[in-house]
């Protein structure tokens, strides 16, 4: 049996899973229940997933919204020996035709035969039906409890995690039980998890990494206090966040970038300073998405009248491909940058510290060293192992990196034959901490320079009227010489020509000013028209399609 199922059994009915469990149903209607009570759920599933003929080994994906059912059904899946996969979820604007075709292009792939759905999808069963595809509803999944899980080898699949890229061309990381365990005992090692007084507070989307396995898959595996709420519970009204952390006393959340400029924004607008008590954080963890320091700063800032102390927060590096977490600045530090010159970064591919006061000097975050099990290489594009401060592509190895990819084309390594896996993200290392300068894609080569994204997207922010956390760099030729760049952004403020043409020419001075460099164009379009990953990621490829050439 693998160490990662027996673990999470043992902790399901040990003194663990009798005291600490997961609430949901928050705002409306809060739901307690113990880990043992979802493990005793699970065990019932899963005892019916086998009698219906699930056999060692089997895809299966899982359809459903609510945390509360989520939860012992994918616990399920692990015990009867199959491999979960967390399907993703269709929004109010999604094109349901278009979302079907992608969804059953996903379930081919992965090789599933059975999806188990639980509300409000189950409303999509015939969907399911029309192209074949087996179904069960997790509210009818009762059975005899399984006596005990069915064996599995360390090297099984227990997740197939889909990447945030274009689900028209789908593609899922491989996650072995082996990858899973390394990952979330590193994780725990890391962040100093006390499962006798952690709790943990989060509304990440469950077909996320960090939702998935930082937030679900973590605390019922080693049985620490959860409360979960959906992404739409929280964008409904971001101040629920602060609240949970007061009312429950939460010690550790997470998020992505633009989640903390939210927050930061809705905070600095109560009146009352009794509102929060956010004293009880110890770890805000930030990642999944380029950070940026000022949005952090606003976050601490906003935070501290309500007893949030700046340490808490953890910058992070992770990827699905690595399970999930590759990288965590130190306990209870805070924000730690590493300032450069930009000329040396752009041209000379070097980070070169410069003081703060620099003019035009670039800011990144310290990410943290590798977490255990892992190590990170920077090498060139002809393989060649760099030092420190040498900016180059930053490649990962160990316990927890994929074997491979599942796609459409059929499976695909990720690891060359010294294990050694191309993150592709550029970036360096300094006095053991990681730094990640962007996505070598998107990259923007310019007269010589390499122009990063975040930086274009950072001044483009900055503009009072542009909504934060959407704005995006857009290469345009990209790898000729006329290459150039654009910047897209929403703003509520689109439809009244005369501020978006007052938007356009400021974001094109904050640019200049930033990286100096004028962008090709500014295209200011109302909210909700950038296009996104499911998990909410700005696609910067796909964003091309908005600049009229």
């Amino acid at each position: 049996m693998s160490e990662f199922v027996n673990t999470m059994v043992a902790t399901a009915t040990g003194a663990g899973g009798r005291d600490k469990g997961i609430t949901t149903g928050e705002p409306a209607a809060a739901r307690r229940r113990t880990w043992a009570e979802v493990h005793e759920e699970a065990a019932r599933a899963a005892g019916a997933l086998v009698a219906g003929g699930t056999a060692p080994g089997e895809a299966i994906a899982v359809l459903a919204a609510d945390p509360a059912a989520i939860a012992p059904a994918v616990q399920a899946v692990w015990l009867a020996g199959g491999s979960a996969t967390m399907l993703h979820q269709p929004t109010a604007r999604t094109d349901l035709a278009e979302w079907a075709g992608d969804t059953i292009r996903v379930l081919s792939m992965i090789g599933a035969k059975l999806v188990l759905l639980g509300s409000p999808f189950d409303a999509l069963a015939g969907v399911l039906d029309e192209h074949g595809i087996a179904y069960r509803k997790l509210d009818e999944l009762d059975g005899e409890p399984l006596a005990r899980p069915v064996e599995v080898d360390e090297d099984a699949t227990a997740l197939l995690q889909l990447t945030s890229g274009s689900t028209a061309d789908p593609k899922a990381v491989r996650i072995t039980h082996a990858n899973l365990m390394s990952n979330a005992d590193a994780m725990r090692q890391a962040a100093a998890l006390d499962t006798s007084v952690d709790v943990m507070i989060s509304w990440l989307p469950l077909f996320h990494d960090m939702g998935m396995v930082g937030f679900l898959t973590v605390p019922m595996l080693f049985g620490i206090e959860l409360v979960k709420v959906t992404p739409v519970d929280f964008l409904a009204r971001p101040t629920l966040w602060p609240d949970l952390i007061s009312r429950y006393r939460g010690t550790i959340t997470a998020a992505p970038n633009f989640a903390y400029a939210i927050a930061a924004r809705r905070m600095s607008t109560v009146d009352d300073d009794d509102a929060f008590d956010l004293s009880t954080m110890r770890l805000a963890l930030n990642g999944a998405e380029p950070i940026d320091p000022a949005s952090v700063r606003a976050f601490t800032d906003a935070g501290a009248r309500f007893g949030l102390r700046p340490e808490c927060v953890m910058c992070a590096y992770g990827m699905a491909e690595a399970t999930l977490a590759v990288a965590f600045a130190p306990v209870f530090t805070g924000l730690a940058v590493d300032v450069v010159d930009a000329e040396q970064l752009e041209a000379g591919h070097r980070a070169v510290p410069v003081p703060e006061d620099t003019p035009g000097a670039r800011a990144f975050p310290l990410l943290g060293p590798p977490v255990p099990g892992l190590e990170i290489q920077v090498a060139d594009e002809r393989g060649v192992v760099l030092g420190e401060r040498q900016v180059g592509q930053l490649r990962l190895r160990g316990e927890a990196v994929t074997p491979g990819y599942l796609t459409v084309d059929g499976p695909l390594a990720t690891q060359d034959a010294e294990g050694w896996l191309d993150t592709g993200d550029e970036g360096y290392v300094v006095d053991g901490q990681v730094v990640v300068c962007g996505r070598r894609k998107d990259v923007i080569i310019m007269g010589g320079r390499n122009i990063y994204p975040t930086d274009i997207e950072r001044a483009a922010t900055a503009v009072e009227g542009v909504r934060a956390g959407n704005a995006v760099a857009v290469r345009l030729d990209a790898g000729t010489k006329r290459e150039r760049f654009a910047v897209v952004v929403e703003s509520r403020s689109a439809d009244d020509e005369e501020v978006a043409a007052g938007l356009r020419k400021e974001i094109s001075s904050r640019v200049v000013d930033a990286v100096g460099l004028r962008p090709y164009s500014v295209v200011v379009l109302k909210p909700g028209s950038l296009p996104k990953t499911p998990s909410g990621k700005l696609r910067r490829s796909a964003a091309a399609s908005l600049v009229t050439a």
